[in-house]
């Protein structure tokens, strides 16, 4: 039980006292950060409801108003962060009845979201102006996660003695907390942990490229912290330089999945290589890909059917 906690106090500092004594340093620290973002929320739209005031009727309220700025997975989530801290609540007595129960989740419908990528020659044009010395630099870790689909906490962590070169394989078994105090955390989810084929010609660069380096140091942190946007910044005036579309660091994740799915790689092969959870999250996230090579099996078929007499 929450210390102190009575029926008669304020929701939102309720919420407030459980994310601090159950959430802060029990989970990662962008997941802490929705939390805190709920609370936030909390102190905007039900800043002077109590405990004893929770009801079902209160509580559907605040979603309708959570969700009438917010996509309904959104608000989805917002419910899920909340949820725990009322059945807590509920099961102390401060909370008589479950709020929560037969709760509607609303929201806006989600805002069509194209990925941004580029195709194979205009990658091929942003990887030839790469200016890539005899020293590790952040071109570098372009092409790196050009020739990878990486994710960008995931480049950040690698160290030397994840190159295992003589059979051409990256490891992944962590990331890098840029966006904290530095220091390597664990991966996005189990999935994520996975080891990469590489191509001979980034296995020859990349032998050279390392030698002398510390075995356990990351190769691309020379400091704590990093901004995801300096790499970005870079990225873009190779963009701009190759009069190309201007994509992120993770629109280089895309252009490396897309790239491999019109190769014909399948999707399964693409969700290890890209450490998803699932393969529902590759086809979700790149549907209109996959439509689009559904189309052209039509066309095969089509034409394999006429051929035959």
């Amino acid at each position: 039980m929450l210390e102190n906690a009575r029926n008669t106090d304020l929701f939102c500092d309720y919420y407030a006292q459980w994310v601090h004594v159950y959430k802060e340093g029990a989970i990662r620290e962008v997941t802490l950060g929705k939390y805190l973002m709920t609370q936030s929320w909390l102190m905007k739209l039900i800043p002077d409801i109590r405990m004893c005031e929770m009801t079902r009727i209160t509580y559907q309220k605040l979603l309708n108003d959570y969700a009438k700025n917010h996509e309904r997975q959104t608000t989805m989530d917002f419910h899920h962060q909340l949820k725990g801290a009322i059945l807590d609540a509920v099961d102390e007595g401060l909370i008589d009845r479950d709020p929560t129960r037969k709760v509607i989740i609303k929201g806006k419908p989600p805002a069509e979201k194209k990925i941004k990528y580029l195709n194979q020659f205009e990658l091929h044009t942003l990887l030839i102006g790469l200016n890539l010395g005899k020293d590790v630099n952040w071109d570098w870790f372009i092409l790196l996660i050009a020739k990878t689909g990486m994710r960008f906490s995931e480049a950040l962590a690698l160290t030397p003695k994840d190159f295992d070169f003589a059979h051409q394989t990256l490891s992944i078994s962590k990331t890098w907390d840029y966006k904290g105090e530095g220091g390597f955390l664990p991966t996005k989810n189990k999935s994520s942990v996975r080891k990469i084929q590489i191509d001979w010609q980034t296995v020859i660069q990349f032998s050279e490229l390392l030698k002398g380096l510390p075995e356990d140091k990351p190769i691309f942190v020379t400091k704590d912290k990093v901004y995801n946007s300096t790499v970005n910044d870079i990225l873009e005036r190779h963009c701009t330089k190759a009069k190309i579309p201007v994509i992120s660091v993770h629109g280089l994740r895309h252009t490396h999945a897309s790239l491999l799915l019109f190769a014909g790689v399948s999707i399964g092969s693409v969700a290890r290589r890209l450490g998803h959870a699932s393969m529902t999250t590759t086809q979700k996230t790149y549907l209109h890909i996959i439509h689009e090579l559904e189309n052209q099996d039509v066309d095969l078929v089509m034409r394999s059917l006429s051929s035959l007499s």
